[in-house]
């Protein structure tokens, strides 16, 4: 490490605060990188109430939602609103023919009629330690990515013995911050008993679909609610009929005043991944990586959605496998534009350029430190990156065949168990692969599945050259003539993981012929040719990880007089900001927020995006909105702020001044799809569902008046 993270950390926290609409900041450091900036902007919450390890604060009402989403507990009796989209692959696991919670929306009338979700988690944090001195240490020999990798998997496995984890209710993270120059250690609280408490119908909390998605003006009402439950002493516990809900240490109030332009607003959340300090070099690797995907992901995407259509059994299967990548795709093909649009890679260029001026009217001592983070990030770019995006191809084509990835998980557990010399762990195996292929198979279509496995091997032969083709394309050519649908009537005609009976027959008599079945020969096939470009990417890391790491340090070193934030990794943040509304282009005005009128002027009979409830229709036409509705009597639905999410933020409490909830975060717009990239300040908005809208739905769409009485309101 050429620059110790103490020094980083002193150059940043006497700095003067930078803008207040850009950033995702550690909370620990609140108070001496943002505490003044925020109460200029209006905020009367003090940082010390938003983050206490000493006393409860706002961020006890926080929680990380499942593995990739934020909620919030809004009652003392663990309720929880997040967004539909964050619920909806529990909604769609516990939907079926007969009750379709997608299709028709739920309501909870009772705790009674709540319904448990298994596998669902949520998070609490519970502490977030600087350890960066410990890791240092254990760092200093390690000469390889492979050797710092085990030497930090050895000091986590300490501190978690020290914390007291038990790797299942209580768990621990040992986290790199700026590229690895800083770490911290962060111990979480695990609940495992989530019910399904309410959601509305898909018309509403999916409105819009993959239209509207990314977009603004936005009319989705993306929200959900659940609740957490825990075990009669208030702890963690897996799902029993004796739990009770969750006593939460904190719970958010809901405010009903609503904002105005230039109202303060904060959000805290788990954002997932930004790349703040990326190079050009990266970029340019990112967008050729970002157009395989698109390719490969929008024939995938035609083919399911042409099936969901004409089965409503297999629109249950496939809606959430379905919004998962088509979520990410839009995404890819905003960036791409917004890359060209914004003109981001020359903007990183003259970063760079300036980088480098900077390392060289430092003398001697700056070069040695510095001189090289460019020029190894190249190096290593240019290494990887012809086998980057041919692996791309091949996890977004034949990667995405259900029936290769149900044969290498069975197959692979399977060998575990025959391996094992413990009857106790021998059992435990054969429950997990149970219990896999039962939640499998719920959500599997074999014709859908077929015709998945023709497109996308039709797809990677005609977009790679033949040499980085899985093995098993030889013998399409030579055995079928070089017909894929024969090769996948045979493949799908004779494999025994087609159908979970073939399955556990083969399981329940221990067959070791599972090994040689096609489907896994095929999947060992597919994983050797990735191994081969996976193997040329890796070989590259050292280089990269060092070159990045200097070159990040090099930037704090050189921005010092700056508060700079961390890229986001799925630990907690906060961003403030104001409500606004931009200018797309020219002569174009967004205002910063929408009302119910838009989904009746979006209405389509035709278009399932755009269906409207006919309940909806009735409450809008009789201006039946109750306490919800704005001063004007208007019916507000979404509204817009500076903030800066990410993925992981979905759900995310927008708050007030106060703390006091104003909404839910669900999405960016499509202007600023660089935006984990580079923030936009004028362009990049968040895009939040209201908060009197969300409790309208409840209330007056849904007729759940006993999840009103729950919570704490303001008005």
């Amino acid at each position: 490490m050429k620059k110790t993270t103490f020094l980083l950390l002193s150059l940043l926290l006497t700095a003067l605060p930078v803008r207040a609409d850009e950033g995702m900041w550690l909370l620990p450091l609140l108070e001496k990188m943002n505490g003044g900036k925020m109460t200029e902007l209006g905020f009367e919450i003090t940082p010390e109430e938003i983050y206490s390890t000493e006393n409860i604060s706002l961020k006890d009402a926080i929680v990380q939602f499942g593995e990739g989403c934020t909620g919030e507990i809004v009652s003392d009796r663990g309720l929880l609103f997040t967004n539909h989209h964050c619920g909806y692959s529990a909604i769609q696991q516990l939907s079926s023919e007969e009750h379709n919670y997608l299709k028709d929306g739920f309501w909870a009338m009772a705790t009674t009629e709540e319904l448990p979700v298994e596998g669902l988690t949520v998070k609490f944090l519970e502490s977030f330690t600087d350890v960066t001195p410990q890791v240092e240490k254990a760092l200093r020999k390690c000469k390889t990515t492979a050797e710092m990798e085990e030497a930090l998997s050895k000091l986590k496995a300490k501190m978690d013995k020290n914390a007291g984890c038990d790797g299942k209710f209580t768990l621990g993270r040992l986290a790199g911050f700026y590229g690895g120059n800083t770490y911290y250690y962060i111990v979480y609280k695990v609940f495992r008993d989530i019910r399904f408490v309410g959601a509305p119908p898909s018309s509403i909390g999916k409105f819009g679909a993959d239209t509207d998605n990314w977009v603004w003006p936005r009319h989705t009402g993306d929200f959900s609610v659940f609740r957490v439950y825990a075990d009669k002493d208030n702890n963690p516990a897996d799902y029993s009929e004796d739990n009770v809900p969750y006593s939460p240490k904190a719970h958010l109030k809901i405010s009903l005043a609503g904002y105005q332009k230039d109202s303060p607003v904060m959000v805290i959340g788990f954002p997932g991944t930004t790349n703040r300090f990326m190079t050009s070099y990266e970029l340019v690797e990112t967008r050729e990586n970002n157009e395989a995907a698109i390719s490969a992901r929008t024939l995938r995407q035609d083919i399911l959605m042409a099936d969901m259509q004409s089965d409503p059994g297999i629109m249950i299967k496939y809606a959430s496998k379905y919004a998962g990548s088509s979520n990410g795709w839009k995404k890819w093909i905003g960036m791409n534009e917004t890359f060209d649009k914004l003109g981001v890679e020359k903007r990183r260029a003259m970063e760079e350029q300036a980088f480098t001026e900077w390392v060289r009217a430092g003398g001697e001592e700056r070069i040695a430190a510095y001189g090289l983070a460019l020029e190894n990030i190249e190096n290593a770019v240019k290494a990887r990156k012809a086998d980057r995006i041919l692996r791309t191809y091949l996890t977004e084509s034949v990667g995405r065949i259900e029936l290769l990835q149900v044969s290498a998980v069975v197959s692979s557990l399977m060998e575990e168990v025959q391996a094992s010399k413990n009857q106790e762990e021998r059992d435990a195996l054969m429950a997990e692969l149970k219990e896999y292929v039962k939640y499998f198979y719920k959500d599997y279509s074999l014709a859908t599945d077929m015709k998945v496995a023709s497109g996308m091997l039709a797809f990677l032969r005609d977009n790679v050259p033949s040499g980085s083709l899985p093995d098993f394309y030889a013998e399409i050519d030579s055995v079928y003539g070089s017909d894929i649908e024969a090769y996948v009537k045979h493949l799908y005609g004779t494999s025994v993981f087609t159908s979970p009976e073939k399955v556990m027959a083969a399981v329940e008599s221990c067959d070791t012929s599972l090994s040689g079945d096609p489907a896994y020969m095929a999947f060992q096939s597919y994983s050797k040719a990735y191994g081969r470009h996976d193997k040329v990417v890796k070989a590259s890391d050292d280089l990269f990880h060092d070159g990045k790491k200097d070159y990040i340090a090099g930037t704090l070193e050189m921005r010092q007089g700056e508060a700079i934030y961390p890229d986001a990794n799925l630990t907690m943040r906060l961003t403030y900001g104001t409500v606004q509304p931009y200018y797309p282009r020219d002569a174009v005005f967004y205002n910063y927020y929408t009302t119910l009128k838009g989904v009746m002027e979006k209405e389509d009979p035709d278009n399932w995006e755009f269906v409207v409830p006919s309940r909806l229709k009735e409450l809008y036409y009789n201006n039946d909105f109750g306490r919800y509705a704005m001063p004007n009597g208007e019916m507000p639905l979404a509204f817009i702020s500076n903030l800066d999410i990410t993925g992981g933020n979905s759900g995310s409490p927008i708050m007030n001044g106060r703390g006091e909830l104003l909404g839910l975060a669900f999405d960016g717009n499509w202007e600023a799809m660089s935006g984990d990239i580079i923030f936009e300040p004028e362009l990049q908005r968040c895009i939040n569902v209201d908060i009197r809208y969300v409790l309208f739905i409840i209330d007056k769409f849904g007729g759940a008046s006993n999840l009103i009485e729950e919570l704490d309101i303001v008005e």
